[in-house]
This record gives structure tokens, sequence and C-alpha cells, in this order.
């Protein structure tokens, strides 16, 4: 998946392993070809400053718990290893080498150029005191924008089988991007706004306003999954069942059925108070996330809640299983990450404190296969961490709130914002994390 072969290299400050802060920059003077994206000194005699540290190097996780141990690279809190301990444990969250506080890196202080963010003309150009780049960090780079859609990305996929990645908007169309070429091969009216997309196997699943619409990308076979009331903001699939999560706090269920070739409904979890916006599948356990601020854990065997957690204080956006922990998000400015005591039952290990609300999680392995966290905020950025340190790996910057982040194959990723623009990353290499 080349899309195109049309890549950009950003040159972020200086060589690796020279500091943004050496006595050498005494001038106390900000290069003016390091604004541009161009200094090649080494080492520099002015001041890199508006690019963070280089982080001190951190362990690398334990192979046997890190992302792809056993093929597995996600797993649920309740699946295995120590409960809330292990090589990852509670203990390691936010912290460095022998236990010791990650003394934080200088955050990014300045935002690239906001004219070229907006993608206008900046009358600067090479002398302009701001970076002209989406994102400012070592460990990854933008290899072409998609754009075609009209409002806010809500969801991307990329069904096995298919040469083409799938995005949803808001703007009621489902567009389909060659993979080699980068170029829009087609779009497809849904009828409504898409609230969300997940794809697996060869399916891919839209969620709508009172309707999940089905494609099975071998047989062509496509159909309408009604019964929710407003619109469906999340799925999931787990122990052969698709979930909806819907505007009335409904968590609806259907399975497949070989016998008619259709999902037949299975069951509606209830017990949210408000819309459930967020699901994640971990093992037998399903996790959902909701504007009435809690998450619950659901049986999978069962699909009883048996739990109902109540940490967040505003809307609970997004959930992810890695390792044996949960990590949730919300609006509160907070992702906290869960791990599972010795009765079995959820409790917050670890927060980490955002400047703004926290809108999207995805995780994946970087160049070098260390599990990396991805984190979107709404001041239109997402945040790059090391797991389980909460290192920061850069930041990405959107010309509006980037609401969708998928992985894809060869260390490639997606980001879709408000904009209706998706961004196609991939992970290289960063040398001050070797």
């Amino acid at each position: 998946m080349d899309f195109g072969n049309r890549r950009v290299h950003n040159r972020l400050g200086p060589a690796p392993g020279a500091s943004s802060s050496s006595s050498s920059s005494s001038s106390g003077k900000v290069c003016h070809h390091w604004r541009a994206g161009r200094c090649n000194r080494f080492p520099c005699p002015f001041l890199h400053s508006e690019l963070p540290e280089a982080a001190a190097n951190s362990s690398r996780p334990n192979q046997r718990d890190g992302p792809g141990a056993g093929g597995h690279v996600w797993r649920n809190p309740n699946s295995g290893g120590g409960r809330g301990g292990g090589s990852g444990g509670p203990n390691r969250w936010g912290r460095g080498p022998g236990g010791a506080d990650v003394a934080p890196r200088n955050r990014v202080q300045d935002r690239p150029c906001k004219y070229f963010l907006a993608g206008d003309h900046c009358s600067y150009g090479e002398r302009c005191r701001y970076p002209h780049t989406y994102c400012m960090s070592n460990s990854i780079t933008l290899l072409t924008p998609l754009q075609g859609h009209e409002q806010v990305v809500t969801g991307i996929a990329l069904p096995n089988g298919s040469d083409k990645l799938y995005s949803g908007s808001r703007d009621g169309t489902v567009r389909l991007w060659d993979c080699q070429t980068g170029q829009c091969a087609g779009v497809l009216k849904v009828g409504g706004e898409v609230g969300c997309m997940i794809s697996e196997g060869p399916w891919v699943f839209v969620g709508m306003p009172d309707a999940v619409k089905v494609w099975n990308m071998q047989t062509q076979a496509e159909m309408n999954l009604t019964g929710p009331t407003g619109q469906v903001y999340a799925l999931a699939v787990g122990n052969e069942l698709l979930f909806a999560a819907t505007q009335d706090g409904r968590i609806l269920a259907w399975r497949f059925s070989a016998a008619t070739n259709c999902f037949e409904p299975a069951a509606a979890l209830e017990g949210h108070q408000l819309a459930v916006v967020s699901l994640i599948v971990g093992g037998m356990r399903l996790y959902s996330g909701s504007m009435d601020k809690t998450i619950r854990v659901w049986d999978l065997a069962t699909l009883q809640c048996i739990q109902t957690l109540s940490d967040h204080t505003s809307v609970v956006m997004s959930l992810l299983c890695w390792d044996q922990f949960l990590l949730s998000c919300s609006l509160d400015k907070t992702i906290k990450v869960w791990a599972a005591t010795e009765s079995g039952k959820l409790e917050v290990t670890y927060t980490h404190t955002e400047d703004n609300g926290a809108l999207a999680l995805a995780g994946m392995p970087d160049a070098q296969s260390k599990p990396v966290l991805v984190c979107s905020l709404n001041d239109n950025t997402a945040r790059l961490y090391d797991l389980p340190s909460f290192s920061d790996r850069g930041k990405i910057f959107g010309k509006q709130e980037i609401r969708a982040i998928q992985t894809g194959p060869g260390g490639l990723f997606f980001t879709g914002d408000g904009t209706g623009e998706l961004k196609v990353w991939q992970w290289v290499i960063d040398a001050s994390q070797t």
C-alpha cells in the first residue's frame, strides 16, 4: 500500500541526540533554518526550542505482554496474566525505568503555522517562524491526504480481502479509496449520517440513524438491520454477535444465521441512562461507554452487566483494551487505565490528565514494535504516547477535531477530521527511541 508513493518527509529539529537546550545555543536565538525545516548544522549554534526534548530511553516492555504476543495485539484486562500485575503492571503506568516518575518532556509550545493548517497561503514562506507541517514527531510521516468528504469523518475501515480503504462521514456517504493510488474509487450514499463504521472479516458495518447497514465484500450481499432508536454511535463484534450502541441508551445485539444468510436480533442490553457512544470487546467481555459518564462491563456469555465503572466525570468517548488493561478517555480531560483486582473487578490504576477533552483512542506498535497510544483531543490535535510510561512521542494537528483513528498493516494508520479530510500516516524509525 504505497498510496501512489507520495510521501512527505518533514525535517524537524536537530539531528538525533542533539539537545534543544545545549550550551552551544547560548545565543538565545531560534535557528531560522530550523523554522524553515532545513537546518543541517550539527551542532547548531542556535536554539531548536520549539520541539519537545528527546525523552530518556524507557525499558522495552516484556515481549510476552506487548503487542503481537501470541498473535494478539490487544487483550482483555481479565484474559490472563497477573491481575493488575505482570510486566506492564499498575506500578509502571506513567513511570520510567526503576519506578521513578518520568520527568515530563517539554510539550510542544507552538502549533504549526495556522495558515498552513487551514490550507491557506502563508506570506512568510520559508521565513515563517512556525513549522509548515501536520505533525511534530520524529516517529511518523504523512504519506498523503485523502480529500472528498464534505463533513466530519466518523469511521474508517479496512475489510479483509479488499484493496480498498472505506471511510464514512456525516455527509451521508461512504467513500472507497484505492490503496495503491490514493484515489477515490467510489462513493456510496447511505441515506443518513454515518455515526460509526467497523469491519470484521469481509463484513463492513455502518451505524446510521435508526439502522445498521451491512455489506459483505466477498458476496456483495447488502442488508439493513433495524431496531435502533436514533443514531448508532458505536459498533463492536464479539462471541459471534454484532453490537450496536444507540442514542436511546440501549446496546442491541444480532447473531448471524447461516440458514437465512441474515443477521437475526439476539438481545437488547439495557442499563445506561443516556446515549452509548463507545464500545470495545476484549476476551469474553463487552465494555460500553456512555454520555451518562459510566462504563458498563457485560459478560458475553450471559449478556448481563457485571460491573459499572463511575470514575469519569463526563462523557466516556472511547475505550481500548491493551494487554491486561482497559483504557478509557473522556471529555473530563482524562485517560484512565483500569486493571482487574484479585476479585476480578476493574479499578483505576493510573489517570493521565490532558489539557483538553479526549475524543478517540487507538493503540498500535510503532516501527520498532513498541506499543504506542494515539489519543485525539478537542483542541484539533492527537497526542502520541509510549505505553505504559505515557512518554510523549509527538503531536498530530488537524484542521478540525480528529474524530476517527484506524490502524492498518505495515505500520500504517489513518485519521479523519471535522473537515472531512483523511490522512494516511506511517511509522518510521525514530533514532531517539533506539
